[in-house]
């Protein structure tokens, strides 16, 4: 079983994103709330993936800032991790700071996404 850090998204995305990923993926879900608690929990256990958004639901501070201190920490710098936005220059600049390509929740559930989160996450029955 895969484990998945999801940050930063309010309830309905983070039921959203959990609901049709677990359709397809063997993943234990895990969420963070803040900057320091996806930081801390990065810390404290291996994730295959974690999805940070690009504006934290609780203070609308830039997810961004998260990618950065993961990609700046030796502990998590090879940790996969990947920027939630319909906004194209949002995933160019979090791709140019070390995220992996990332996709929009609009994109969800597409064959595209499922794609690319197959380089991290195991689908079921494999």
């Amino acid at each position: 079983m895969r484990k998945l850090l999801i940050v930063g998204q309010c309830d309905f995305d983070y039921q959203r994103i959990s609901f049709v990923l677990s359709k397809i993926y063997d993943i234990e879900f895990h969420r963070a709330d803040s900057f320091d608690d996806a930081i801390q929990k990065s810390l404290d256990q291996q994730f295959d993936l974690i999805m940070i958004n690009r504006l934290m639901d609780l203070d609308r501070s830039e997810g961004m800032a998260i990618l950065h201190e993961l990609k700046s920490n030796p502990q998590t710098e090879n940790t996969p991790a990947m920027i939630i936005s319909d906004y194209q220059d949002a995933q160019e600049a979090a791709v140019a700071a070390g995220a992996s390509p990332g996709f929009g929740k609009a994109r969800l559930d597409t064959p595209q996404t499922f794609e690319l989160l197959s380089n991290f996450l195991q689908a079921e029955g494999i």
